[in-house]
């Protein structure tokens, strides 16, 4: 089996580092930026000039990229390589629909496409501890299972075509929900003079200590928010988990809400921040309006 990955930004680069040096296998890689490329052909990648050449040469293709579109122009690029039988993995979050669509147009082909999508940051992907959700047919799944274990160490197979997408686009909304919880109590905290380190450890004790609180109470309270998941990619997401909403006619406060100060950040240039960097819209946006 040779395995090819498309896409080496900073999830893409150290899942396909994973896959180079412990699957046993030649693993073909393509991104515009050759810089990337070379790296990943120094710790022993094949290094391709295209995404064609990837599809040419792997049996499982693997794509990692920031949006439905890229997702589409490299199937699109590829469609007179495809062979039958091909498995084509996109952990990129992109729309249900989207991923669907995909899914049928490489079907039509005689390929198979499985919707992977990960959960947590760059040092899990480091570290080959990701979580994933998997969407597309069980029997695709089980194939490629053994490469998934060498990325994650939690793999959920959500069902068909677009359930794992849809399980993604249902977490990071949940966690920018959270973390605007957050944001919300350590700005409060801070005007009622609690000490951002005291507020963590009193909350620890307590039901409402999280994860979020744990990993970027650092930051707020600092604030300097060095950037493992941006302020983008969480506007992109929560944009996604709004219009899901709506689709199933549903209307969330709360999703909205959240959508909005993500909106919000990325307006005010905030886009290449880490998404906890979403406080600053936080408090700026209650002293600007205060309600106490």
């Amino acid at each position: 089996m040779n395995i090819g990955f498309i896409g080496l930004g900073i999830m893409g680069s150290a899942m396909s580092a994973n896959l180079i040096r412990k699957s046993g296998h030649e693993v073909f890689v393509f991104d515009f930026d050759a810089d990337k490329v070379a790296q990943a052909s120094s710790i022993g990648g094949r290094a391709c000039d295209s995404s064609h050449e990837v599809v040419e040469r792997a049996d499982v293709v693997f794509t990692s990229v920031p949006k439905a579109e890229h997702v589409r122009a490299i199937h699109e690029s590829v469609y007179d390589a495809i062979r039958p039988g091909q498995i084509f993995i996109d952990m990129s979050t992109i729309a249900p629909a989207d991923s669907i669509s995909l899914a049928e147009a490489l079907g039509e082909r005689g390929a198979i496409f499985l919707d992977v999508p990960v959960v947590k940051s760059k040092q899990q992907a480091i570290d080959g501890t990701l979580g994933i959700y998997v969407g597309g047919p069980r029997e695709a799944y089980e194939q490629v299972k053994p490469l998934l274990e060498i990325l994650g160490q939690d793999i959920v197979y959500m069902g068909g075509n677009g359930q794992g997408i849809t399980m993604k686009i249902l977490h990071n909304m949940l966690v920018g929900e959270i973390q605007n919880g957050v944001n919300e109590m350590m700005a409060l905290a801070e005007r009622c003079g609690i000490d951002w380190q005291l507020f963590v450890k009193a909350i620890s004790i307590g039901g409402a200590s999280n994860f979020y609180l744990q990993t970027k109470a650092e930051a707020i309270g600092t604030r300097q928010f060095a950037t493992a998941f941006s302020v983008d990619n969480m506007s992109k997401d929560t944009g996604i988990a709004q219009d899901l909403a709506a689709e199933k006619g549903l209307d969330l406060p709360g999703v909205a809400l959240v959508r909005g100060i993500y909106q919000q950040a990325v307006e005010e240039h905030l886009g290449g921040e880490d998404f906890s960097a979403s406080f600053k819209i936080v408090e700026e946006n209650a002293l600007a309006h205060p309600s106490l």
